[in-house]
């Protein structure tokens, strides 16, 4: 994307969370190459709510919050801690949960998953796992090695094989809406492609993924009176920051799109969860709110599969952590002691040999 820009003599280059699928390996490439780019007289606004990255590559630094600018410092002269406090009124929120509540009990269990291609190739290869209640497992991995085959599969949206055990029942020949019935959440990669209609109210999005159950339904029929009075508890719950829940998802921003979509799914009262990348592109308040939900209904029993890009989520809030690589897993790590450096190696394959 940016040899396109620079393709076309862009001398401006506006870089929004640029660094969010990347490991930290990467990262320090890409901050390599920016300051080549600034040495060459080109002018960079780089969007980022990483602090240390911001820290590491800016010039200046500009301070947003709620649209308005509330300071104007230099890195030298400012802390990732007052950054934190400017940025959102307290100190910056952090995913570390350490304190155990899982369970004995299997909430899902995954036998030897292979998905293929259309061109038969082996997408997802041999995967196994258990879930239990309480607990949060992990899959860290460069995007594109098979994580959102895996998730697909376990919905049901992409044909697989192996098998598929949600408490005592084998759902894997189950169609996606039984997988739903049956107590799965689901907060998916791309929230505009797969969790939102942007175009209808706040309060029909609520009924997505559940319009057969209540209170969205009575009978055959959707109900509206239902389906309104829950969305503005989750409105009210979640934080979700709207005029109303009559209002377009279009109009709302990124964060409180993903909060509603977050209420949504743990509605119900879900069996298990599946969050793949729950955090990606809202800001730091949205975030901490996020997290907050996560480790409640982790706390209630809740099963979760947690998928991120961000390595400090990933360690943070996992009590189980696997890597995957090229559609395998080929690692277990243990997030009380692994660094985001040495994730980054395993995700890339550069610890292998070790």
């Amino acid at each position: 994307e940016i040899l396109k820009v620079l393709y076309r003599g862009a001398r401006i280059l506006i870089l929004d969370e640029p660094t969010a699928v990347l490991v930290p390996q990467e990262v320090d490439e890409l901050f390599d190459n920016l300051r080549e780019l600034v040495r060459e007289g080109l002018t960079i606004i780089f969007i980022s709510h990483k602090l240390d990255e911001v820290l590491a590559v800016a010039d200046a630094i500009t301070v947003i919050r709620r649209g308005t600018t509330v300071a104007s410092v230099s890195p030298q002269g400012v802390t990732a801690r007052q950054l934190a406090e400017l940025m959102v009124g307290s100190e910056l929120p952090s995913p570390e949960t350490r304190e155990s509540t899982v369970t004995d009990v299997v909430a899902l269990s995954v036998r030897g998953l292979a998905v293929h291609s259309a061109e038969d190739r082996c997408i997802v290869d041999d995967v196994s796992f258990e879930i239990r209640k309480g607990e949060v497992l992990g899959i860290a991995g460069v995007e594109g090695n098979g994580q959102a085959e895996l998730v697909e599969a376990i919905m049901g949206m992409r044909a697989a094989e192996g098998e598929i055990h949600l408490s005592e029942h084998d759902i894997s020949a189950w169609s996606t809406l039984r997988r739903r019935e049956a107590g799965i959440g689901y907060i998916p990669e791309d929230r505009h492609r797969h969790g939102l209609l942007l175009e209808a109210p706040l309060w029909e999005n609520r009924i997505l993924g559940h319009q057969t159950r209540r209170p969205n339904v009575k009978g055959p029929w959707i109900d509206r009176a239902g389906a309104r009075k829950d969305t503005q508890r989750i409105v009210e719950e979640y934080d979700v920051r709207t005029p109303g829940i009559d209002v377009d998802a279009a109009a709302l921003s990124g964060g409180n799109q993903q909060k509603l979509i977050v209420g949504r799914e743990m509605s119900g009262e879900p069996a298990f969860l599946i969050a793949s990348h729950p955090t990606r592109g809202v800001d730091v308040g949205a975030q901490a709110a996020i997290w907050d939900h996560l480790r409640a209904a982790r706390a209630a029993g809740l099963a979760v599969l947690l998928i991120s890009a961000d390595l400090d989520e990933l360690i943070g809030l996992s009590d189980t952590l696997k890597v995957i690589l090229r559609g395998r897993i080929v690692a277990d790590v243990d997030p009380r002691t692994v660094t985001p450096e040495q994730l980054g190696s395993a995700m890339t394959g550069a610890g292998e040999a070790a």
